[in-house]
Parts: C-alpha cells; structure tokens; sequence
C-alpha cells in the first residue's frame, strides 16, 4: 500500500499551479459582458425595426418620434441592431478595432435609446443603462484580451 501525500503537500501543489496560471485575465468578465449585452441588444433592435417597418400592433399608436414616424424609426433601430451584431463578434475576436467599434456602436445606441423615450421610456431607460455598462467594461477593461504564449 502506498502512503498518500499529507494534505499540507495538496495546498502547496494547489497555490503554485494557481500563481503560474496565466489564463485569467483581469477583467475578461466585463469585456465577455459587454460583447454578449451588445449581441443581445443587436437582435433585440433588429426584431424591433422589422416590426417597426411593418407597422406592428406592438408599438403605441400615434406616438410623436424625434425622427419622423413609425417606419423611419424601424430602419434606424435594424441598422443599429445589424452594425452592433457586427460589433459583438468583433469584440469577441479580440483586439483594439473590436474595442473601440463596440464602445462607438454603443454610444450610438445609447443616443437613440434617449431619442425613443417618448414612444417606450422604461424600455429606452433600461437599453440606456446598458449601454453605459458597456461603455464602462470596453473603456475600462477592453483592450486585446488575448492571452500571449512565453
């Protein structure tokens, strides 16, 4: 039979594996955050400028829009929703392009959010709020994430 290590043994194994464990990167979470937010929010604009173009029931009938009406609104949401899929993924690839793409993306976003508060403004409140946070976690923590080997 074979003596098995003490457990004081396992923790020093445990702490030096852990040092030398480069894999982390300090603020990954936020910069995953915000690139899955920014994919989120795309598809979200999208569904809604379709419906907006259509002219879907779903939307508050004679609402005043800062830019003209109803369906002029639907193209600007689904041309923001397209570009801010665009900017997640290249976000998730990494690098500097990514980062500054997803932050411009997403203050235009947060300015059209703004400029729909007459038509849904807890909504637009709410797509404001995330914007800001992503905004914060690709200023803060954006940069190129990716790990280099030696």
């Amino acid at each position: 039979m074979a003596a098995t290590p003490a457990a004081g043994a396992h923790a020093s194994a445990r702490s030096s594996s852990s040092e030398t464990d480069t894999s982390y990167v300090e603020g990954s979470g936020w910069v995953l955050f915000s690139s899955i937010m920014l994919g989120l929010i795309g598809v979200l604009n999208v569904i809604y400028g379709l419906a907006a173009i259509d002219k879907s029931s779903f939307f508050v009938a004679n609402t005043k829009y800062i830019l003209s009406d109803l369906k002029t609104w639907g193209w600007v949401l689904l041309i923001i929703g397209v570009v801010q899929l665009f900017a997640a993924v290249s976000v998730w690839r990494g690098g500097s392009f990514g980062r500054w793409f997803g932050i411009a993306v997403a203050s235009l976003n947060a300015i059209a959010a703004l400029m729909s508060i007459p038509a849904y403004p807890f909504w637009s409140l709410a797509i404001f709020a995330i914007d800001v946070l992503i905004i914060y976690g690709l200023t803060t923590y954006g940069g190129d994430r990716r790990i280099t080997a030696g």
